[in-house]
């Protein structure tokens, strides 16, 4: 390999969310494998870039140029074959920020708003906090593979003005197929509702699924969908706070732009554009090294699971670097789990009840990290929760 993934990196005193343990009042010697974030260093080529800039010393107000453009422009139609134009791109601080704008943009309060859970749960909140009314399209799962209920999903689009759509889906790492985006997409122009498309993790897909993004489907749900994207997840920028979201419709993104200047949001960050720009021209040689490397950490919880605690099931991820676990085979309440985890393994994962009720029972893993940790992560299940612990 070119690329380091297997050193271990200190990041406590760093500021970081994920090792801050007093903050979330868990115990100093937990394993953190739990907010997505990455444990590996941005490739070379963002830190040289940012590198350079901190050098030059200025840091005045900034704006993208052409190059920015090109390389995001690029990246689109390489990886996922999706032409987009330039003037269609606005960059906000994330795409939590860009799904709450597009909420007080384009809805009213007490509208109603689909997601489908157990999904990532800044989407009920921004939902909740600004007054509309959360609509739950609840996944099926059967067999180890969820699945949508599309009659469910029409009945909940005739009550709704917004879709809030997570392709590939956070937690639960299904990647969503060409035929079930069009049933979606088609669902909602049959009843006016307009798409919001996070799809943050659309670079981590395991062989065998591809990527398809829902507005280069067909060009009418282009003109109903805002496409949220970000390199955060995918080269571990997400304290950079950059995200570029693709609104073709001239109205939806106008009235996009002006929720923004009303918040205050439309100042461009001078570090993002540097470590986008960077990333997307000159990390995809880094990101394909990645991408093997994480697909190892998911066959090491696989066997491990299989072979030390096979009542704990790895719901076969399509996509993202999040393992959604199965524990419901253990026979034990959700609090007990919970206490079993953080106290006795020391192990710091997140509830799946945080996703919604369907999560109940299952825990999100965050498999992006040097693989002696997480297979410390898993030991330290496997003392509590394996067969030798249990007799």
């Amino acid at each position: 390999m070119t690329y380091d993934f297997d050193s271990l990196i200190n990041r406590r005193g760093t500021g970081s969310v994920k090792y801050n343990f007093a903050a979330n009042g868990m115990p100093d010697d937990v394993l953190p494998l739990w907010i997505a974030d990455m444990d590996f260093r941005s490739p070379p080529c963002v830190v040289e870039a940012l590198t350079e800039t901190v050098n030059h010393g200025i840091f005045g107000y900034s704006t993208p140029d052409s190059d920015f453009f090109n390389a995001v422009q690029g990246w689109y139609s390489r990886r996922f074959n999706w032409p987009t134009e330039r003037e269609s791109i606005i960059i906000t601080p994330g795409v939590v920020t860009a799904i709450s704008i597009t909420i007080r943009s384009l809805t009213r309060p007490g509208d109603g708003v689909v997601i489908q859970q157990p999904v990532y749960h800044p989407f009920e909140s921004a939902i909740r906090k600004t007054g509309r009314r959360l609509l739950i399209n609840e996944l099926v799962y059967d067999s180890g593979r969820y699945s949508i209920d599309f009659d469910d999903f029409e009945k909940k689009s005739k009550e709704a003005g917004l879709f809030i759509l997570c392709n590939p889906h956070n937690p639960v790492g299904r990647v969503w197929t060409a035929d079930e985006l069009s049933r979606m997409g088609e669902i909602c122009l049959r009843n006016n509702v307009l798409i919001v498309s996070d799809e943050i993790h659309q670079d981590f897909i395991f062989p065998g699924n591809r990527h398809v993004v829902l507005a280069g489907l067909d060009p009418r749900f282009s003109e109903i969908t805002i496409t949220c994207t970000a390199p955060s997840k995918t080269f571990n920028l997400a304290g950079i706070h950059h995200s570029n979201i693709f609104i073709s419709n001239k109205d939806i993104r106008s009235s996009f732009s002006n929720e923004m200047s009303r918040c205050g949001l439309d100042i461009v960050g001078m570090m993002g554009i540097v470590a986008c720009r960077a990333a997307y021209a000159s990390g995809e040689a880094w990101l394909l090294e990645l991408l093997d490397y994480i697909g190892g950490n998911m066959s090491l919880i696989r066997e491990f699971l299989q072979t030390r605690i096979p009542e704990i099931r790895l719901v076969e991820p399509e996509g993202t670097y999040l393992a959604w676990l199965d524990f419901r085979g253990l026979g034990l309440p959700v609090e007990e789990m919970d206490e079993m985890i953080v106290q006795k393994a020391r192990l710091w994962v997140n509830n799946g009840t945080m996703f919604g009720q369907g999560g109940a029972g299952f825990y999100r893993m965050n498999t992006a990290c040097p693989r002696s940790m997480l297979r410390e992560g898993l030991e330290r299940l496997a003392s509590v929760f394996g067969s030798a612990a249990s007799k």
